[in-house]
């Protein structure tokens, strides 16, 4: 009798055993213990993800997935996709065709052309029908067919979606079908091995989305949902997806009037009083900051001639997002970045090796063109305020500025209490300049981060054309990642502009640019801060620090002294002494988020005192005017 053949398998801890050909992953996990089998629920195969019933007919390094991994999450959110598509094509029948169903952040969508208009009423009754399926416990089968039977399948059921797929799939594809009960769909999988592995998931929304996000194709209608292996997950999700809700920069901008937007100027926010105010309070921040890091503030033109942006390579690479206008039968851009602006000021004046580096800063303006349906509120706009850098050194000063480059981010971050990530980000296939130069920038963004000990991602390909460069994301108070500062590494700038210094050797020599950002977009960033702090921004920050409030008209002529000091005293500062009760006042200043509210009566005129409630805290006692400034003020030092 012929013996059957065995398969190395190696696992994760370097261990390697030897099982009989045809094994599935199943099974290796059930050899290894009866609790990794019944958590399974897919398997790694030299490194891709695959069903948990894959057989293994050749050596192999294996790994068993379980919802514990991001891998698994994947295939479980894809599995209720599927679910969903079997649910409304039981609910709404054969008439529905399926588009595509891609696992996304936090979730899942599926794109379906369907019989009738969905609205959110219908999302309980297709859950309720996913419910039952889960409880049906069907297995989910991968079926390997040609094309001539996956084009025979599809036509039998007329999914002209699913056909148009399956002929853009390259000739040597391997086409697959996954199965679940009287449901099937074409699909590349992985999956679960049945339904009733899904345990929770909600359907949050359904849009609009146009056939493979081509407005010149029809518009199917897309149902998003969330799933997650465990109820508790589920319910932390959607408390997250209330908060961030009530913390919704728009919803909250126009509360507390900071901001507005108009059909007018699409994109382009308009600052109401409080909001620059905010703005304002970031820049001055900023600004001594840099004061002391030794920057010089420099101011560039909003509009600058087309040959300049053909000069700098941002014509090349970036002329769809700029914005054009003729000026005396010449043509204009409006900048979409600083960068050349600051070498034109660099080059005009002879630098020394001594004068460098020369690091000039600019609260700079650009315009940059989105998509329509891609603008965001404060977080993605047309035109912004980017707190701009450029710093021009000698190739032995790049590692040294870097590092306080860096510094000085985590000064600012530290402030707002957001913890950050880095990441580097290295050279872009639409990259200009040669290989030799891009292995010295990278090289000196690597050494820079390893010797900070900043544990940093690198993110191939996602550099700038024109250099490398090191990402900073931040943390919010909703554990979201938002990018936002950024240090760019660039030889290429200075030979488009032919920039030099004199040398000791009296030669004449090629600085190094460093493109620096830390708020990113003041714009987004503000945005970013309202969700952050829910609207109720510290002392330091608030457009209103304090507001003055009246019991009865008797109590306005001290009330007026009061405003004075606190204003004298540099405070921002403003009195209610209208002819309403003292607790509706109240009630209003804590809806407007204002840090302080001081309460004058009988009692505080006859003392020269008033009585302090804290956004937050509550009744704090009377207190002087003086004892208040006094309080206030410090806060305000300590950025609080």
């Amino acid at each position: 009798m012929k013996k059957v053949a065995n398969v190395k398998i190696s696992f994760p801890d370097g261990a390697v055993r030897e099982y009989p050909a045809g094994t599935t992953v199943e099974d290796i996990a059930g050899s290894i213990s009866a609790s990794l089998k019944k958590k399974a629920i897919a398997g790694k195969i030299n490194g891709k993800v695959v069903d948990l019933y894959t057989p293994l007919n050749e050596d192999a390094a294996v790994e068993v997935v379980t919802l514990d991994s991001a891998d698994g999450v994947e295939v479980y959110r894809h599995s209720t996709a599927h679910l969903l598509a079997q649910a409304v094509k039981r609910i709404y029948g054969q008439e529905v065709k399926l588009g595509i169903g891609p696992v996304i952040e936090d979730g899942f969508y599926y794109d379906m052309d369907l019989p009738v208009s969905l609205s959110p009423e219908d999302l309980g009754k297709i859950e309720a029908e996913m419910e039952k399926i889960i409880k049906e416990d069907l297995p989910i089968r991968r079926k390997v067919v040609s094309r001539e039977e996956a084009l025979e399948i599809f036509q039998g059921i007329n999914d002209h979606l699913k056909l148009e797929l399956i002929r853009d799939l390259p000739e040597d594809a391997t086409i697959t079908i996954y199965e679940q009960g009287e449901f099937f769909d074409l699909c590349r999988g992985p999956h679960l091995p049945s339904t009733g592995h899904i345990k929770a998931f909600k359907l949050m929304s359904v849009a609009g989305a146009y056939w493979r996000g081509n407005s010149e194709n029809q518009v199917l209608q897309r149902i998003y949902g969330t799933a997650w292996p465990k109820k508790a997950e589920l319910e932390e999700y959607l408390h997250f997806i209330e908060e961030a809700k009530k913390r919704d920069h728009r919803k909250l901008g126009k509360e507390l009037e900071l901001y507005m937007f108009s059909e007018e100027a699409p994109g382009m926010p308009f600052y109401l009083p409080n909001g620059f105010t905010v703005r304002n309070e970031l820049e001055q921040f900023s600004r001594r900051l840099q004061r002391m890091a030794a920057y010089t503030e420099v101011r560039t033109p909003f509009m600058m001639n087309q040959r300049l942006w053909l000069q700098s390579g941002h014509w090349d690479h970036y002329h769809e997002n700029m914005y054009f206008s003729e000026v005396d039968d010449t043509t204009f851009a409006l900048k979409p970045m600083n960068c050349p602006g600051h070498m034109l000021i660099y080059k005009n004046k002879l630098h020394s090796y001594r004068d460098l580096p020369i690091r000039y800063s600019e609260f700079g303006q650009v315009h940059r063109h989105e998509y329509s349906g891609a603008l965001n509120g404060m977080i993605r706009v047309r035109t912004f305020c980017q707190d701009d850098a450029h710093v021009f050194v000698r190739p032995d000063q790049i590692e040294s500025e870097i590092k306080n480059m860096i510094a000085l981010i985590d000064k600012i971050y530290g402030v707002f209490g957001f913890e950050y990530s880095v990441a580097l980000s290295t050279r872009p296939e639409d990259s200009m300049g040669s290989d030799e130069l891009w292995e010295l920038a990278e090289s000196s963004l690597r050494r820079v981060l390893d010797e900070s000990g900043l544990p940093y991602d690198v993110k191939e390909g996602d550099g700038a054309f024109y250099g490398p460069k090191i990402d900073f994301q931040i943390t919010d108070a909703l554990k979201r990642r938002h990018q936002c500062g950024t240090i760019q590494l660039d030889f290429q700038m200075p030979e488009k502009f032919d920039l030099s210094y004199v040398g000791q050797d009296n030669e004449k020599h090629r600085p190094v640019v460093l493109h620096r950002a830390m708020f990113g977009s003041m714009e987004r960033f503000i945005g970013i801060l309202v969700e952050h702090y829910a609207g109720a921004f510290p002392t330091w920050l608030a457009p209103i620090q304090a507001r003055i409030m009246t019991i009865n008209e008797a109590h306005l002529d001290y009330a007026q002294q009061v405003m004075q000091k606190l204003q004298e005293a540099g405070l921002r500062v403003e009195l209610d002494a209208r002819n309403e009760k003292i607790g509706y006042k109240i009630r209003e200043a804590q809806v407007q988020k204002i840090p302080y509210m001081l309460v004058i009566g009988e009692k505080e005129v006859a003392d020269g005192t008033l009585s302090v409630r804290r956004r937050g805290v509550g009744d704090e006692g009377a207190h002087t005017a003086e004892q208040l400034i006094e309080k206030i003020t410090a806060e305000i030092k300590e950025y609080k």
